[in-house]
């Protein structure tokens, strides 16, 4: 009896510790959402209002209309999927390459792309900037999306999942003349989807909220992607008017959400399968 009232005490527990994990991951959206929705007088109330007595859905109309913000987000859209995009080309081959193929300095090769997990962009950027302003690119999108065309983070996890993936498959796909392209194409790739969604979500979410990185490479309007211009909304429209700045960040987090409702069902699958723990 004493082993189950302290296996019922320690359910009770973990389920208290994880609601409280929750509220404190949640706390922070449901506060943005609320007080997106209130007035000016109702964000510097106190005590602080929880629910907004009448919504005002034009706080979102006068967010859009402090900038040019479908300029901002199609630069968000076109950095982040081209980035998508390239990581991918180049990323499955690799991946391919390092898990199925043995070549001279390969066990090196890899080493240097695990050593780029330590290297943050803040050490790198001063050289890239300079670069891309003697190409003549600072005006244009290429600075946000030249320097992450290759993912570290994405040719290892990929690499594990296709290591799983076993050789009799392929050698049979070699044996009906599949070339490697097909074989990446037929077999690797549908073999590893959950992989491939989780190296997308994470890379959407890093370069959809990616701040540092725009903010040195443009100089201009007509380059800078949503996170900027959501910021800049605390400059033009004032450091107290709090409820048009949430207004923004609901809009930048929304596309966000969306993404990792559709991709978060593969995460769980890619890490068991990869090995990693």
């Amino acid at each position: 009896m004493k082993t189950l009232e302290w296996k019922s005490i320690g359910q009770a527990l973990s389920i208290l510790l994880k609601a409280a994990v929750l509220i404190l991951f949640i706390f922070p959206f449901l506060w943005m959402i609320s007080t997106s929705l209130q007035t000016l007088r109702e964000t510097m109330a106190f005590p602080p209002t929880w629910i907004p007595a009448s919504p005002q859905w034009g706080n979102f109309v006068e967010a859009m209309n402090a900038g040019p913000f479908l300029t901002y987000f199609k630069n968000s859209v076109v950095v982040t999927g081209s980035i998508l995009i390239l990581q991918f080309l180049v990323m499955i081959p690799a991946a391919y390459a390092f898990a199925k193929y043995k070549f001279p300095g390969k066990t090196v090769l890899f080493g240097m792309i695990l050593l780029a997990f330590m290297i943050p962009g803040q050490v790198t950027f001063i050289p890239v900037y300079l670069m891309m302003a003697e190409w003549g690119l600072v005006k244009t999108l290429l600075p946000q999306i030249i320097p992450f065309v290759s993912n570290a983070f994405g040719i290892f996890l990929l690499r594990q999942y296709f290591m799983q993936i076993p050789e009799e498959i392929i050698e049979a796909a070699r044996l009906d003349n599949a070339s490697e392209f097909n074989i990446m194409r037929k077999i690797m790739i549908p073999m590893s989807g959950p992989a491939l969604a989780t190296i997308a979500l994470f890379s959407f979410v890093s370069h959809w909220n990616d701040y540092f990185w725009p903010l040195v490479m443009t100089d201009s309007a007509e380059v800078r992607p949503l996170t900027l211009g959501i910021a800049m909304l605390r400059e033009t429209e004032g450091i107290s008017n709090w409820h048009i700045i949430m207004a923004g960040n609901v809009m930048l987090v929304v596309p966000i959400l969306l993404v990792y409702l559709f991709c978060s069902k593969h995460i769980v699958k890619a890490f068991v399968y990869s090995g990693i723990k």
